[in-house]
């Protein structure tokens, strides 16, 4: 299978943000990808007011958008994430969506972990503008995350234990936790999962203030990276071929999947951060 991580620079202009998303995703398509990840808020990036006053449904424009040109070009696409509206809900949610080759909806992924941070004096609250998810989801061997979930463990665990051969991360990264963390993280995330992670990032800076690190990276089940993007504010693809093979000799050689021990852990009881 070839893979292709799409490096977005995403403002406020949904319909800029769409335009670049669509060229690019036909570019990696004619590159041969099959399986096309696109970043966190690939559609419209910017500020807490932008993404309640941006929201839609997953049957909207931009989805269905999404799903035609899966369906057109005959790819699965994860559209990364978008501000979802939904009925009966305060705040919106930050989605992933797994599209299938024949643009159905296969799976349907809501951020668990909220980036309630403050990096260089600059406060996220992502919390004050959306609704965490409380499910985990695995999608046809493809284990849904989106961004700050990478530094949560127990989550792609989980998902590994429930099938998952590749983790997707969408990811709007700060420019500077992703300078000191993305890199060793993704591997981690892939070396102790002995898993794929396909991980599509932003880049530059929008709104201003919020810089992203940008270099969207492809990382094999042994922690090699395959492909990586540059960081600043590029807008482009990578690709690389995924050799399951590979990941089936990596299990077979050092088996710590198989190794666990489940009766030995427990969870800690009332352990505050």
């Amino acid at each position: 299978m070839r893979a292709a991580a799409i490096q977005l620079d995403s403002t406020a202009e949904r319909g800029r943000n769409l335009a670049t998303t669509d060229r690019l995703v036909r570019s990696a398509a004619s590159d041969g990808a099959t399986l096309v990840v696109l970043p966190e808020r690939f559609d419209l990036r910017g500020t807490a007011e932008d993404y309640v006053h941006g929201a839609e449904p997953l049957d909207g424009a931009t989805i269905t958008g999404m799903r035609e040109l899966a369906r057109e070009l005959g790819i699965d696409l994860v559209a990364g994430s978008f501000t979802e509206l939904r009925e009966g809900h305060d705040k919106p949610s930050n989605t992933s969506v797994h599209i299938g080759s024949d643009g159905e909806i296969e799976a349907v992924y809501r951020k668990i972990h909220l980036f309630d941070v403050t990096v260089d004096d600059t406060a996220y609250r992502e919390s004050a503008s959306g609704e965490a998810g409380d499910e985990t989801v695995v999608s046809d061997e493809i284990g849904l995350t989106v961004c700050y979930d990478l530094r949560f463990p127990e989550l792609y665990r989980i998902l590994a234990l429930e099938g998952a051969l590749i983790f997707t991360v969408p990811a709007n990264f700060t420019r500077t936790t992703g300078a000191a963390h993305w890199e060793v993280l993704l591997r981690a995330r892939a070396i102790e999962n002995q898993a794929f992670v396909i991980a599509a990032a932003q880049s530059g800076e929008y709104p201003p203030g919020m810089p992203a690190y940008g270099n969207s990276m492809i990382v094999d089940p042994w922690g090699e990276i395959l492909a990586r993007a540059p960081g600043g504010d590029e807008e482009c693809f990578v690709a690389a071929d995924l050799d399951f093979d590979r990941l089936r000799e990596v299990r077979r050689q050092l088996p710590s999947l198989a190794n666990r021990v489940p009766a030995a852990y427990r969870w800690p009881q009332g352990v505050g951060a």
